[in-house]
């Protein structure tokens, strides 16, 4: 299927570039926000507050991409997304939902975690994602993505970090994924014929902070940063699977190295 009409429920930096991507081949965005100040003048906006019932209709769409960050209430995602089926004349064709690998975080680093491995929340806001997750298959049928360490421009967090020598958990595992190799597989689960139901948003190559920070250092001439004193109860991360996105996805940046090695190179 080529959505006509994608309807964007939230318009945060994921939601934004996809969107762009979407108008630029030709097709129509809604987007969902609290304030129009965010919304790009390509898109139609639809200022609504979610955590409140909509007073307006919204328009037929072919799709519909979810990217709300969880709110104050434990049943925010299931009140938010009741609320869009309501006002909807009918139900999208394909709805993606985008959460959030925070779902695992009960999990260890001891195994390689796959799609076929059960959420383990260990707070309120991992248990407000599995919700959401729910409520979206329940009322959308919808794919789920749960992405892990977006970063890309505008994200240099670990840069940051790096450039200031904060102390890092070098042994911690870590999991990550390009912001725009997450919208380029975004885009691709609204066209294909047969997606999968569910997508850990992570590239090619789960990694040590220590490695990542190293070659953060490596690359901007800088010295390593120190190893953070750890608590022995410290969360040690996780390993995630994405063999089912990397058989999808040709990867701009299958690696931290070819991703943070692209943004150090821009920023020179």
């Amino acid at each position: 299927m080529t959505a006509r009409r994608t309807l964007l429920v939230g318009s945060g930096k994921v939601a934004t570039r996809l969107g762009e991507s979407l108008v630029d081949g030709g097709q129509e965005v809604v987007a969902i926000r609290r304030s129009a100040g965010g919304i790009r003048p390509a898109f139609t906006p639809i200022v609504a507050d979610l955590a409140a019932p909509l007073d307006t209709t919204l328009p037929a769409v072919d799709a519909m991409v979810v990217t709300l960050p969880p709110g104050d209430g434990p049943g925010f995602y299931r009140a938010a997304l009741e609320r869009i089926a309501q006002a909807l004349p009918k139900q999208p064709e394909r709805t993606v939902f985008v959460s959030s690998t925070r779902v695992f975080e009960g999990w260890g680093p001891e195994r390689a975690l796959d799609e076929d491995d059960e959420p383990r929340p260990t707070s309120m806001r991992g248990e407000q994602l599995v919700d959401g997750e729910r409520a979206a298959r329940e009322l959308f049928d919808a794919i789920i993505v749960r992405p892990a360490g977006i970063y890309g421009p505008g994200r240099e967090r670990l840069i940051r970090q790096v450039l200031a020598g904060e102390p890092v958990d070098y042994d911690r595992r870590t999991n990550r994924i390009h912001e725009g190799d997450l919208v380029r597989a975004i885009a691709q689960l609204l066209d294909a014929d047969a997606p999968p139901a569910l997508l850990h948003g992570v590239d090619r190559r789960p990694a040590a902070l220590g490695e990542v920070v190293e070659f953060i250092a490596d690359r901007l001439g800088v010295a390593a940063p120190p190893r953070a004193e750890v608590m022995p109860d410290a969360d040690r991360g996780k390993v995630l699977d994405g063999s089912r996105l990397a058989a999808m996805l040709d990867f701009t940046f299958p690696t931290f190295v070819e991703g943070y090695g692209r943004m150090i190179a821009d920023r020179a």
